[in-house]
């Protein structure tokens, strides 16, 4: 039993009679008698009953008919699903995420993309930078919004999506709270909260280089990895913390963000679209596509 028969069977249960089933499959009724003939010997039982004015389903035919026309609906989905994958516009992607990337970029590109390509099948899953770089090299990650610049680009792909600058987090009770902006000097002797090198690498070393161009070394209180951690230490009085400008939409109560007033020319914090230089995944190349040109790009060039 093949697709051809099961669709020459359900032709033929629909019409009731030969010559109409070859004429909507485009073939001379012979060969089509032959084919049903042979599907009906090799099922073992007759499936039509033959009158003088065409066919009628035997109870085998009928038991049959539901399940034949299912085969061929779930066959026809299969060559689509095919299809979508070779255009890029269907199929699995797996995309790494930094936490940050949920305030704002995520809300903005997602519905537009699922509004777009339906058949993409996106899963989802939260990590650091360091950890969706690995997960791209071990092809866990199909690609990933990551902090950005990087410590190390080599083997990568990355187009940054929008454009961010630390904020100051401090406490609410803090008598800095009341400033509103502040250049990051002037909090050089209070304790910070900052991000552990082992496990976010590179915002480390942001967070340290942003500490060192306003001219001090941070006296360091507590480590933390996520945003949502350092705003709780930070609300408990432990220090105060560089966040990225965009974790003001989910401040927690007792916090303040403060913009900074002595941001270095050319010092910014971005969010980019990471995946293995040379991919030529096309559903990536899809998503990559449609981040840029639903607005969230700054238009600044991909870095290799």
């Amino acid at each position: 039993m093949n697709l051809r028969q099961l669709h020459q069977f359900v032709t033929l249960a629909e019409t009731g009679n030969f010559h109409r089933a070859a004429e909507r499959l485009h073939m001379a009724q012979p060969p089509l008698s032959v084919s049903i003939r042979k599907l009906e010997d090799e099922l073992g039982a007759p499936l039509f009953e033959r009158t003088g004015t065409g066919v009628l389903l035997t109870p085998a035919g009928q038991a049959m008919l539901e399940d034949a026309r299912r085969a061929l609906q779930h066959a026809e989905q299969c060559r689509q699903a095919v299809q979508h994958a070779r255009a890029g516009t269907g199929g699995r992607l797996r995309l790494g995420i930094i936490g940050s990337a949920t305030y704002a970029l995520l809300p903005r590109l997602i519905p537009s993309l699922r509004a777009r390509y339906p058949q993409i099948a996106l899963e989802l899953t939260e990590a650091t930078s360091s950890e969706i770089l690995e997960g791209l090299l071990a092809r866990r990650f199909d690609a990933g919004l990551l902090r950005f610049p990087v410590l190390d680009a080599s083997g990568f792909d990355l187009t940054p999506l929008d454009r961010d600058d630390f904020v100051l987090a401090v406490a609410e009770s803090s008598p800095l709270a009341a400033r509103g902006a502040i250049a990051l000097h002037e909090a050089a002797r209070e304790p910070f909260i900052m991000y552990p090198r082992a496990k976010v690498p590179g915002l480390a070393a942001l967070a340290m280089m942003r500490c060192q161009a306003s001219g001090f070394a941070p006296r360091v209180a507590q480590e933390a990895s996520q945003v949502q951690t350092i705003m709780s230490l930070v609300a408990s009085g432990l220090g105060v913390g560089l966040v990225a400008g965009v974790a003001r939409q989910a401040v927690p109560r007792g916090v303040v963000c403060l913009a900074l007033t002595d941001n270095p020319p050319g010092f910014h914090i971005s969010i980019a679209l990471a995946r293995l230089a040379g991919d030529t995944s096309r559903v990536v190349q899809r998503f990559t596509e449609h981040a840029l040109e639903c607005g969230a790009s700054t238009g600044a060039p991909a870095l290799q």
